[in-house]
């Protein structure tokens, strides 16, 4: 568990990572995202219109970062979107740029307290 909230609820409540860094993937993976949303880098790289700047916002971004946000083409995002976990070096990065906590992994398992003691038959 993510300080005390769950990974999901989290980037629901974010959205830094979708306002820091440039998402770029390879061309194909664009043809399944609305053209006005994807910008071309190179012959075979394209990234989400808006993150290729120097304050990056991706297009598909809706809401306010570190209150409320959802992603327009989540079930289409890119696999650049993907590799970004809650919690993760990358996450931790983007909310950091924007004033808000990291989030860390918590132990949730209660601690045993009968490791001393021998059981009674």
């Amino acid at each position: 568990m993510l300080s005390q909230i769950p990974a999901q609820d989290a980037c629901l409540s974010c959205g830094a990572c979708c306002a820091y860094f440039r998402v770029s993937f390879y061309w194909a993976e664009g043809e399944i995202i609305p053209d006005d949303m994807v910008e071309p880098l190179t012959a075979v790289y394209s990234c989400m219109h808006g993150t290729n700047q120097a304050q990056p916002r991706c297009v598909a971004l809706d809401g306010t970062v570190g209150e409320q946000v959802s992603c327009q083409i989540y079930t289409q995002r890119s696999s650049s979107c993907k590799e970004v976990q809650a919690g993760d070096s990358q996450c931790n990065k983007a909310r950091a740029h924007h004033g808000l906590i990291p989030l860390i992994e918590i132990d949730t398992t209660p601690p045993s307290n009968d490791d001393d003691y021998d059981q009674v038959c």
